[in-house]
């Protein structure tokens, strides 16, 4: 299997100013020494509560925001340190599909024009031909020919995001991005999106890392899964494996609070208390250890490695053997 994307190490740090005047600022951790592979054609999801880290990993991996240090190497070039004008051929090959499908667009262009824009960045079309390619484009994600001429205002939530991602596949893309990418739609138009994006991946041979917050869409669309707790990832293994045998606390606790259409389900559930800490002043030793019913001292100062607990099952906790006390699903 070809590795598309390593990631190695990849730190980003935010700097907030304190809320009163004068007050020294404060260190964000956004994303704390995260790696992992991605493998040329499968899905791998991204998971965590908000603020985890999740869209941040994302820009970095496509340098629109600058990582403080760690690799990334995408198809065995390393893009950290590569100046714009090396990166602008890279473009082509990654592209992304932004969570909110109305102010990733140009309010002010038409649809065609928006899709025709990276072929002519990138010369893959002349201005005689662009049009037809926008169109067929268009086709490719479900719009028809008397759409493309409409701004983005005109069409509803899911067409707006089908826009998207004909911009995405413009210009040939071997890796997608998708940011949320069904978030912010409604429950009847996610299954069509999901679906294009899966038959898309089948016929243009298309490599997703999808982020998410939906173990739902997770496990229906991704290959494998990577969870995220505040900057780190706990837990990486294949999604059939993860959904059967979580290895690490937090994740079994996001798997417990899927919905289940049974109101009879009378096992224990693993229920979190208290919110997310905060990525300026984590906790100490596993961060996750404050709201954690398997924590013991050790966890307190002690922050455990990634390791593979299982063939191909990585966690991120000292006890992940214990883990599963509370059923699953």
């Amino acid at each position: 299997m070809t590795t598309l994307l390593e990631v190695r190490d990849l730190r980003k740090t935010f700097s907030l100013q304190g809320r009163r005047p004068g007050a020294p600022r404060q260190a964000v951790r956004a994303v704390d020494g995260v790696s992992f592979d991605l493998h040329s054609g499968e899905t791998l999801g991204l998971v965590g509560e908000s603020g985890c880290g999740k869209s941040t990993i994302a820009r970095l991996l496509l340098r629109l925001i600058e990582p403080d240090s760690g690799s990334v190497r995408f198809d065995g070039r390393e893009l950290v340190g590569m100046s714009h004008r090396e990166l602008t051929p890279l473009r082509r090959e990654m592209q992304m599909i932004f969570q909110d499908p109305y102010s990733s667009l140009n309010p002010r262009q038409k649809v065609v024009d928006i899709v025709a824009e990276p072929l002519l960045v990138h010369g893959l079309a002349n201005r005689r031909d662009v049009r037809a390619q926008a169109i067929e484009l268009l086709h490719t994600v479900g719009l028809s020919t008397d759409q493309a001429d409409r701004y983005p205002h005109e069409f509803s939530g899911g067409q707006r995001q089908r826009i998207g991602i004909a911009r995405a596949l413009a210009v040939r893309p071997k890796l997608v991005i998708a940011d949320e990418p069904v978030s912010a739609l409604d429950l009847s138009i996610r299954a069509q999106i999901i679906n294009l994006l899966q038959d898309l991946q089948e016929q243009f041979g298309l490599t997703y890392l999808f982020i998410s917050h939906d173990l739902g869409i997770i496990e229906h669309v991704c290959t494998r899964v990577a969870v995220m707790y505040l900057g780190r990832i706990v837990e990486l293994t294949t999604a059939e494996a993860l959904y059967a045998a979580p290895h690490h606390p937090y994740t079994e606790a996001l798997l417990n609070a899927v919905p289940v259409p049974d109101p009879q389900r009378g096992h224990a559930r693993l229920i979190l208390h208290g919110e997310i800490p905060s990525a300026a002043n984590p906790p100490s030793g596993c961060h996750f250890h404050p709201r954690c019913p398997y924590a013991r001292e050790l966890c307190k100062t002690d922050y455990p490695e990634l390791k593979e607990q299982a063939p191909g099952h990585f966690a991120a906790c000292h006890f992940s053997s214990e883990v599963g006390k509370y059923r699953v699903g």
